[in-house]
């Protein structure tokens, strides 16, 4: 029997959309402070328990949380508080600065925690020289978002946090040929019990209840990392960035910037309906080509954003997924939008600015390894490479997570399971270069400094 005649059998006008329900309040941040992670499980609005699952805590509405971290965050030095196009940090004297709160003791700076403001990265300039790699990009002063975010006090952009560098550094060492990537998906056993549930459905009856049911019967739904730790907070933000574009997918939060509206409001019912379609989305780099200068010491990064891609899968009689291979026309055209809309989301919705963040780190870990740029400039960081040096945080891994079912009023049944997730190869955006002399001048300007801080204005 196909998924369209065991869908048809739900008499009624409702729309059953099987989705994840993942987070509800997606203000994930590093903790300002170490004791914060062992006092409590719950960290930015989610909350796994030691088997691994997710589930969401109570909205944060007085915001406590962003009183509590406000309250611990320390004072910013004037010099790092004004917003800028370009600073720049020294790989060197930061894994110098770090080393030395490990051998005395002390707990890490907010500036070294948060990368001294900076909130993207621009360039990446090998000096053998002094023997170092460094980073340069905006960056400003930071303050706590209603929702936890770290970000920019003017911008509202999240600023780069260390303990993403560490894992993304780390993780490209070990990892040369490995893609970083989350997924969340229903189980085939899941989509068997859900086909067998549906057959034996003659009429919608009570909407609420119809729900719950497919909930139970679909089950957990697995959560899969790869390329990072699954207990990293980089992780935390691949998985919550894809929730996040899933919920907006599937109309179960609106969306916070105006032109994008969910797929369920874009697609119109027609005379089959669209009950074999799973859409499938999920989260990639979008890069121009790196640019170089001739030694291969000055880099670039260009148009560094994220783009939203689309694919359709097929439900089989079994309750298997069978991949298309080809995204429907109105799956395509919202995951078009979304990417057209994503310097917006980043703002509005911080969780799509720190995956931006991990992946601009990602690509320049991955590209400090490929270009050998630590041998090549002399430089050890041992503090921020080695797995003995500065400690990552650590959260309980995601693991599985409950469904969640909604029914809508829109013509005939439908039954839509969003998956995907997000997918990040570094290696295919490194692999995109052009020379350049352009480059010069800037890397004048970048290596000027005034002190001997690990970080410059």
């Amino acid at each position: 029997m196909s998924l369209h005649a065991l869908v048809a059998a739900l008499v009624g006008r409702g729309t059953l959309i099987v989705s994840s329900v993942l987070l509800v309040a997606l203000g994930l941040c590093q903790p300002v402070q170490a004791q914060l992670i062992s006092t409590t499980r719950a960290v930015g609005g989610i909350s796994i328990d030691t088997n691994g699952l997710l589930e969401p805590t109570a909205v944060d509405s007085g915001g406590r949380l962003r009183k509590q971290r406000m309250k611990v965050m320390q004072q910013i030095p004037d010099d790092l508080n004004g917003l800028t196009s370009i600073r720049k940090i020294s790989l060197r004297r930061l894994d110098a600065a770090i080393q030395r709160c490990l051998d005395s003791g002390e707990d890490l700076p907010d500036n070294i925690r948060y990368l001294a403001g900076m909130q993207r990265i621009q360039y990446v300039f090998v000096v053998p020289e002094q023997n170092d790699v460094i980073l340069a990009g905006p960056g400003e002063g930071w303050t706590v978002d209603k929702q936890g975010f770290v970000v920019g006090v003017t911008t509202g952009r999240p600023v780069l946090l260390l303990d993403d560098l560490l894992v993304a550094l780390r993780s490209a060492r070990q990892n040369s040929r490995q893609v970083i990537s989350c997924s969340i998906d229903p189980t085939a056993e899941g989509l068997q019990r859900l086909r067998e549930h549906v057959a034996g459905l003659r009429t919608i009856g009570n909407p609420q209840q119809t729900a719950a049911g497919v909930e139970r019967t679909l089950g957990k739904q697995q959560i899969s990392i790869s390329g990072v730790p699954a207990t990293s907070h980089f992780a935390r933000v691949l998985v919550a960035a894809d929730y996040r574009m899933k919920r907006l997918a599937m109309n179960f939060e609106p969306s916070p910037v105006k032109g994008l509206p969910s797929y369920l409001a874009m697609i119109k019912p027609g005379p089959r309906g669209m009950s074999n379609m799973m859409p499938r989305w999920w989260l990639a780099p979008d890069f121009a080509p790196l640019l170089r200068d001739a030694e291969g010491t000055s880099w670039e990064l260009q148009r560094a954003s994220v783009k939203a891609m689309a694919e359709e899968d097929f439900l089989t009689a079994s309750g298997d997924r069978k991949q298309g291979g080809k995204a429907n026309p109105v799956a395509q055209r919202w995951a078009d939008n979304m990417t057209a809309k994503y310097d917006e989301l980043a703002l509005a919705d911080p969780i799509f600015g720190q995956l931006r963040n991990c992946i601009d780190l990602a690509v320049v870990a991955t590209l400090i390894v490929k270009e050998d740029m630590l041998r090549k400039a002399g430089c050890r960081l041992s503090a921020m490479t080695d797995s003995s040096g500065a400690e990552i945080v650590s959260f309980p891994a995601p693991q599985e997570v409950d469904s969640k079912a909604s029914l809508l009023k829109k013509g005939r049944n439908w039954l839509i399971s969003a998956s995907g997730g997000v997918k990040v190869d570094p290696r295919l955006v490194v692999g995109r270069v052009e020379k350049t002399d352009s480059l010069d001048a800037t890397r004048v300007r970048a290596l000027a400094r005034e002190h001997e801080e690990w970080w410059w204005n």
